[in-house]
């Protein structure tokens, strides 16, 4: 019998038979436990707090660059590096928020 059978695994493959398996490069390995989940609870706070934050960074730093002068210090170039890098933050906190709500909305059997 193979270890991956859901008969080695109980009832409980069936009901989470998709869960986590989208984005798996490697089969399971059989050593982690079938009802592995991941911390949804901190990486939804997590997401709530981080993205507000790099939005208002992103505005605040492009805000910035756009009043500052030829002989300001820091230039016009670094806070538009800045605004960028704290917009791709956001969008990467904005992606996390959606998975989590997506995998709580899941999970409580709600489409």
């Amino acid at each position: 019998m193979s270890t991956s059978s859901p008969e080695h695994h109980g009832g409980d493959r069936a009901r989470r038979a998709r869960s986590g398996a989208v984005g798996r490069r490697s089969p399971r390995s059989g050593t982690e436990p079938v009802t592995a989940k991941s911390p949804l609870g901190l990486r939804l706070i997590l997401s709530g707090v981080f993205l507000p934050m790099f939005g208002v960074a992103t505005v605040a730093f492009a805000m910035w660059a756009g009043q500052s002068g030829p002989g300001d210090d820091p230039g016009r170039g670094p806070l538009i590096v800045l605004a960028v890098v704290c917009g791709v933050l956001a969008l990467l906190a904005a992606v996390g928020l959606l998975a989590v709500l997506r995998r709580l909305r899941h999970e409580r059997g709600e489409r």
